[in-house]
């Protein structure tokens, strides 16, 4: 009898854990599909017609050069610890897949005390703790400032759907540690564009009330107008022939 993800989530995770991972539908979608699957065969398999297309436009990208990019910023930024990943999507992919080394990325943007991700001595080995691991990245980003659309889902990078979506959640994470200049960022800055910043503008009392009497210009304009030739109310107009 197999014991599989299912067994091994029961037997190494808290019922509280259970319960919160049993809330993502990818969770459960892999759950399901260990279930289904027949002994020793794998759960994701070749991709056909619409979904190959589909599949090969979103890894076509997939920037090479920009990885390059990455790998260099999260090994000067991370310490010389966290490796080096083979060369291409694939190995890029499998470097990052079990979540430890973008913990330790979005934790070095924080001073000591405040790290906002707990990482395991012990890389997980399990999938659903590497699940967790990653999505415990994806809330600090956010939390960091990382914009919704810059996110890329879990499984983008765990079965590797779409790498490219992985890329741009860095990009946007260099960019803001970029932008903040707060002492935490280490590599080049010209890695990244700075973010547009917010400049807001403080008026005064007697300003603001100012305003009040000046009319936009989407209104139109009472400037050089006057009454001259008006008739009065009432009276006909006096057409000379």
């Amino acid at each position: 009898m197999q014991v599989g993800m299912l067994g091994a989530l029961y037997s190494e995770t808290s019922p509280v854990q259970v319960r919160q991972l049993f809330s993502d539908p990818l969770t459960l979608f892999l759950l399901a599909g260990e279930a289904l699957a027949p002994p020793n065969m794998a759960n994701k398999g070749p991709s056909y017609g619409m979904s190959r297309e589909v599949q090969s436009k979103i890894e076509k990208k997939y920037d090479e050069e920009l990885e390059e990019r990455l790998v260099e910023w999260i090994t000067v930024q991370c310490g010389p610890d966290v490796g080096r990943p083979d060369r291409g999507r694939l190995g890029f992919q499998v470097w990052l897949k079990n979540g430890v080394i973008l913990s330790k990325l979005v934790n070095s943007l924080y001073p000591d005390g405040s790290k906002p991700v707990k990482v395991p001595e012990t890389p997980p080995s399990m999938v659903f703790k590497q699940m967790e691991q990653v999505a415990q990245f994806l809330k600090a980003a956010e939390d960091y400032g990382v914009t919704k659309t810059d996110m890329f889902q879990t499984v983008d990078l765990f079965e590797g759907k779409d790498m490219a979506a992985v890329q741009r959640t860095l990009m946007a994470l260099g960019s803001l540690a970029v932008t903040k200049n707060d002492g935490h960022y280490r590599g080049d800055p010209n890695w990244f564009m700075k973010k547009a910043q917010e400049h807001k503008r403080e008026f005064t009392e007697s300003q603001l009330q100012e305003g009040k009497h000046v009319i936009g210009l989407q209104m139109g304009s009472n400037r050089g107008a006057s009454q001259a030739g008006m008739t009065g109310y009432g009276r006909p107009r006096q057409i000379i022939s």
